[in-house]
């Protein structure tokens, strides 16, 4: 950072609310809320911090619990969202939000719950700030970030086909010196890469991830694992069925809606 930017402050007249969720997985339309945390800031007066777990009412899978530590015994006898549900809207009215993330997962996921819980939680007249979305914005993320985060070096070949393949494997023999539960062979790479499924940055609703660059359903009994595009062409009514559902998120829809243009 240079010396001359060490005296900008976030400033704001409202008062900000900082939200993070723990929870049962990335599905919204299914998924629950297991811990939740606020840093309240107001426009004067000291800084307020909340946070509980949060009894889902359905099993936390072990999945979950590899990423964020919570069990189902820690969440035993801790109140449900529908009982927290009074406590946050008023720890929330009038503030601007903010969270990493915030807009494709956590705030979706937040309504979800407080829908749930027989309440609304209007976003109108409130700043929605997502710092992973700032994060995107302002830090390259393309090959020639990442040749000098991993190799060191800046990549002086950049949009040369073979300067670019020449950079792509240093950036990988990099990555696998780096990163020692990285598998080394072909096969077990490319099962690392589906195993990350990237769904949740193609839907909220997680209804479908990418494989071998295809759009694929990633829920679902009668279609599960077959290409969107497929459905699309040989059974256009299970896609008219998805769309007329209620609690599906629209960027779910929105995925449907390009793939039937």
């Amino acid at each position: 950072m240079k010396p001359s930017n060490r005296s900008r402050r976030f400033q704001h007249e409202r008062p900000v609310a900082f939200i993070d969720l723990e929870t049962t997985g990335t599905n919204i339309a299914t998924d629950r809320v297991v811990q939740i945390a606020v840093l309240k800031l107001a426009s004067d007066g000291p800084d307020q911090e909340f946070h509980t777990l949060v009894n889902p009412q359905i099993d936390i899978p072990a999945d979950a619990t590899r990423v964020h530590g919570i069990t189902n015994a820690d969440v035993y006898g801790k109140p449900t969202f529908r009982e927290l549900a009074p406590t946050l809207l008023e720890l929330l009215c009038g503030c601007d939000l903010v969270g990493f993330n915030l807009s494709r997962f956590d705030l979706p996921l937040l309504q979800a719950e407080f829908r749930r819980a027989g309440n609304l939680f209007p976003l109108d007249g409130r700043s929605i700030i997502d710092v992973m979305t700032i994060f995107h914005a302002k830090e390259p993320r393309d090959l020639s970030a990442a040749v000098k985060f991993y190799c060191g070096y800046e990549h002086r070949e950049a949009h040369s086909a073979l300067g670019d393949v020449r950079a792509t494997r240093a950036v990988l023999e990099s990555q696998l010196q780096m990163y020692e539960d990285l598998p080394t062979t072909p096969e077990q790479l490319a099962a690392f890469c589906s195993d990350i499924r990237p769904s949740i940055f193609l839907d909220s609703g997680c209804w479908f991830h990418m494989k071998n660059g295809q759009v694929v359903f990633a829920k679902g009994k009668k279609h599960n694992g077959e290409r969107l595009q497929s459905v699309a062409a040989e059974d256009l009514s299970y896609l008219e069925w998805i769309l007329a559902l209620d609690d599906v998120p629209d960027d779910t829809k929105e995925v449907i809606r390009k793939a039937l243009r």
